[in-house]
């Protein structure tokens, strides 16, 4: 449900996962092109699993280990992702709608190419988050850390980052519409400055960024 709009800015819609019963996951590993329907993944080791162009639809997966997992062209629709970890799962091209994401503890997640519609991403945190070329709309990231997360070529659409930190972002080439960054301390933007339209910041994160600005337009600062 999207919140109140904050000085024009319209506000993410987030998602309302409501799982049914679900039945325990007793298999080993995933299958490509796999159907999960209803199922909980409690503490299952994925690592290294190819579930490739696999859809799970009202799933839970509860401390799940993610190294590596191949899970391109994935659909993820109306999901919980709570305390997963791992590095270099590979999401990319994938579609995630209705999904909550908590407490992740996450290095090298692709996602370059791939939709995400009301995603609430919270806490946790998650290093060199790729995004590149993906479509963003109504995702929140709050309470989390991103370490050097792309957003290169990303189109972003009442997106928020509530008290959350954003290190070393690139939005290079990306397109912004409604995108709210008040939340983010810090907010540490390296490059795509120049294609922030679309976004707001405070006047606290203006002055953090001024000298990045300033680099990025080619003044020079003296005196």
């Amino acid at each position: 449900m999207a919140r109140g709009a904050r000085g024009g800015t319209k506000a993410a819609r987030r998602p309302e996962v409501r799982l049914p019963e679900l039945t325990g996951y007793d298999g080993e590993g995933l299958e490509p092109d796999g159907d999960y329907d209803g199922l909980e993944f409690a503490a299952a080791d994925l690592s290294g699993a190819d579930g490739a162009g696999a859809s799970f639809m009202d799933c839970a997966l509860r401390g799940c280990v993610l190294d590596g997992a191949r899970l391109h062209h994935a659909r993820v629709l109306d999901c919980v992702l709570a305390d997963v970890r791992g590095v270099g799962t590979n999401l990319a091209d994938s579609t995630l709608r209705d999904v909550e994401v908590t407490d992740p503890r996450l290095g090298g997640v692709q996602l370059h190419g791939a939709v995400l519609e009301r995603v609430l991403i919270s806490g946790g945190k998650i290093d060199y988050l790729n995004l590149r070329g993906a479509r963003l709309r109504d995702v929140v990231f709050t309470g989390c850390v991103l370490v050097e997360p792309d957003f290169g070529g990303a189109r972003l659409e009442r997106v928020e980052f509530t008290d959350c930190a954003v290190r070393g972002a690139d939005f290079s080439g990306a397109t912004l519409t409604d995108v709210d960054l008040r939340g983010a301390a810090p907010l540490e933007i390296t490059r795509g400055l120049q294609n922030m339209s679309g976004a707001v910041i405070s006047t606290a994160q203006l002055l953090d960024l001024a000298p990045t600005l300033a680099a990025a337009l080619g003044i020079r600062v003296e005196g």
